[in-house]
């Protein structure tokens, strides 16, 4: 239940403030998200939230589609615009800067060690982000005990993740979740 509505100054500010810190993608950083959208800003609720999250994560391309989609739920085809443009915005401009400078490093080895610990970060956050979904939205038994199979069958067999997505729809339709 949506109690306010943001206008779209406020949407712009938010989402351009959390895109500069969204290392990592957006995957790295969405118990923030659900943070200002659910709890600080009270634009949707967590069934909202989780329902985006799943859109997002379904359908192909980028997963900041969960941003335009809040955007959307906020303040319409407009408020989509907005929240795209301020995730997008910060995070592109100084992207492109730290490539060039990376591209300018006379240090190969230097270049290499910053690459690595930029890839070790954005894994570290996205898996630190997924344990932290996993304890906000899972409301039940069966939902902790379908993330504790997925994230078993994902470490120790090459299943296709569309598998669990699958399962995860039909464990739902079936009222098990």
């Amino acid at each position: 239940m949506v109690t306010k509505r943001p206008n779209y100054l406020s949407l712009f500010l938010k989402l351009s403030a959390f895109s500069l810190v969204a290392f990592g993608g957006i995957n790295a950083l969405l118990p923030v998200l659900l943070k200002i959208t659910v709890e600080q800003e009270h634009w949707i609720d967590v069934q909202t939230f989780s329902d985006f999250f799943a859109i997002a994560q379904a359908a192909p391309g980028p997963n900041g589609l969960i941003v335009a989609l809040i955007g959307w739920k906020v303040s319409g085809l407009l408020g989509a615009l907005v929240a795209t443009l301020a995730i997008c915005w910060p995070s592109s401009i100084m992207i492109f800067f730290l490539q060039r400078y990376l591209n300018n490093m006379q240090d190969l080895r230097a270049q290499r060690t910053i690459q690595f610990a930029a890839g070790s970060l954005a894994v570290g956050l996205v898996l630190s982000s997924s344990w932290e979904l996993a304890l906000q939205i899972d409301q039940s038994m069966a939902a902790y005990a379908l993330t504790a199979l997925a994230v078993a069958l994902t470490l120790f067999t090459r299943w296709h993740p569309l598998y669990l997505i699958a399962l995860g729809g039909l464990l739902g339709v079936l009222g098990f979740i």
